[in-house]
């Protein structure tokens, strides 16, 4: 699509390219307008429509697509920098007048027959001390709201440098701050303010070589750098997940989505937060332990929302590997103790002797008799033994299963939990663990006489405070909440039953199966 672009004098074409995702971002337009009519490189244009609405990145491609775009220009209280030569400057009036701000010095941009007015206007000049000093402040004040910022900070003061992994980390944060607050196409001067931060609170990473510093993560000239790389990616990613939504119902999937919480515990922020998660790494107390977990809640949720930062939770809280009962702590403290207490209310009374019930109806086999049959000592307990069976009655289905095929029931069960007999290793049984979602590791003399129960997740082993299969169950499900992990796809249908059935958790949001519909009616009916 060509835009006519008229400065001054002077009208061009200005090319907007159609890519995979639609057109050329917002961001690209605008340099490539810099680019065509030769404005200084820290030039912003601000566009807005004929109501004074701003036009930005997000709603610039659907107005270029209507074929209606009109813009007008706001530049506030600002300068206009219309050539190379710093003294030639005009102050630009306040929008409000918009007759006198639309004059000579101003851009006209328009996509077939409609117009767009920009005014052009920049800071030009070398950065002075306070602007240095302001970026410093933005990145570090950025950093230290961010989960895991801190340990960059730490990082840096300790060796003066910053290792690749952890200068992406720093990439990434960086960009997730920007976008919150710019929108996914910031500015230019946005951009390198956040690289001069960069440099000015990391002196160690300027290139010397180099006009400004910082060209390595953001080069003006070229559009290119680490930030601006990572924000190709955001905004890459947001496409897609914008399509996808658009073509999906609005069911919100769970436990991986954010959500409100029930959690009123006063919780601790920034230094005082810091300080918490310093003292919980080295405190003996597990009573203040449990106290500082709690004020820390809201800041761990963070955490593991931020699919950047989620591997790192261990390594910020390492208590939940030696501290029992803290999984449930979290959990009570999203949903309140009421939810939290269903499980072990409802299951053993009026779900277990249904399941059995029904159960008793399939088409027999070993395993089936074997898990029914309360007698046989090889097999799990009873609880176990009914939770299992549950699978059987809402078996995995075949989707995410294409290319492998369907699993059975028996084979599924496996991704809830696994036998380790008393006295092998646990770590040596972990090195032999597959990357996956989390389950249940029963560890005893035999599968009925269970000593320790441990969540497994991440390669890391959480002890259980349950001292019954139950009740270890209920922290099983518990995790991939309390740790924002999505339910193994074979057993979605088995987990979702019990989160809005038994826990009663995202009733009518989250999706279900006709499958997991029909058991929930035929229990109830029968209640």
């Amino acid at each position: 699509m060509l835009v006519k672009v008229r400065f001054r004098e002077t009208q061009k074409y200005v090319k907007v390219a159609e890519t995979e995702d639609g057109y050329d971002d917002f961001n690209t337009f605008l340099q490539k307008v810099i680019q065509k009519l030769d404005l200084p490189l820290e030039t912003e244009l601000h566009l807005t429509d004929e109501s004074g609405t701003e036009v930005d990145a997000d709603v610039f491609e659907e107005l270029l697509q209507a074929g209606n775009l009109t813009v007008r220009v706001s530049t506030e209280k600002s300068t206009v920098v219309l050539q190379e030569d710093l003294s030639n400057t005009l102050s630009a009036s306040p929008f409000s007048d918009t007759s006198s701000s639309v004059s000579e010095d101003s851009l006209l941009v328009s996509s077939d027959s409609s117009d767009a007015t920009v005014i052009v206007h920049t800071n030009g000049g070398k950065r002075t001390h306070a602007e240095r000093e302001s970026a410093k402040e933005m990145v570090r004040d950025a950093l230290q709201a961010k989960p895991g910022g801190q340990i960059i900070l730490d990082e840096y003061a300790k060796g003066k440098t910053l290792m690749d992994g952890t200068r992406r980390q720093l990439v990434n944060l960086l960009v997730a701050d920007m976008v919150e607050i710019h929108g996914r196409s910031p500015p230019i001067s946005v951009r390198s303010n956040y690289a001069l931060g960069i440099i000015s609170l990391f002196p160690s990473l300027r290139d010397p070589y180099s006009d400004n510093g910082y060209e390595h993560f953001y080069d003006p000239c070229s559009g290119s750098g680490y930030l601006a790389w990572r924000l190709k990616t955001v905004q890459r990613n947001t496409a897609t997940q914008s399509r996808r939504s658009s073509t999906s119902t609005a069911y919100q999937d769970s436990p991986k989505r954010k959500r409100e919480v029930l959690c009123t515990d006063k919780q601790l922020l920034g230094e005082h937060c810091h300080e918490a998660i310093s003292f919980l790494k080295h405190s003996t107390d597990e009573s203040a332990i449990k106290e500082k977990m709690r004020a820390t809640f809201q800041y761990r949720q963070t955490l593991v929302q931020d699919q950047q930062c989620s591997s790192t939770v261990f390594d910020v809280f390492p208590r939940f590997l030696d501290i029992t009962g803290l999984i449930d702590q979290d959990f009570t403290l999203m949903f309140g103790e009421e939810v939290s207490g269903r499980f072990l209310a409802k299951w053993p009374t009026f779900f277990k002797p249904r399941i059995l019930t029904d159960c008793e109806k399939l088409t027999s086999n070993e395993h089936i008799e074997d898990l029914l049959s309360v007698q046989n000592n090889s097999g799990w307990d009873s609880d176990l033994s009914s939770i299992l069976l549950l699978l059987h009655l809402l078996p995995p289905t075949s989707k995410g299963h294409k290319k492998s095929g369907k699993i059975s029931a028996c084979q599924a069960e496996d991704h809830i939990l696994r036998y380790l007999q008393m006295g092998a290793s646990v770590e040596t049984f972990l090195s032999g663990v597959a990357p996956g979602q989390p389950f249940l590791l029963c560890v005893g003399t035999k599968k009925n006489s269970i000593q320790r129960y441990f969540v497994i997740i991440d390669h890391q082993a959480i002890p259980c405070k349950a001292q019954t299969s139950l009740a270890a169950f209920d922290e099983l499900f518990k995790a991939h909440f309390t740790f924002s992990v999505n339910f193994h796809e074979s057993l979605l249908n088995f987990y979702t039953f019990i989160q809005t059935t038994v826990f009663n958790i995202d009733v009518g949001s989250a999706k279900e199966s006709p499958r997991v519909k029909e058991l929930r009616a035929r229990f109830l009916h029968d209640a």
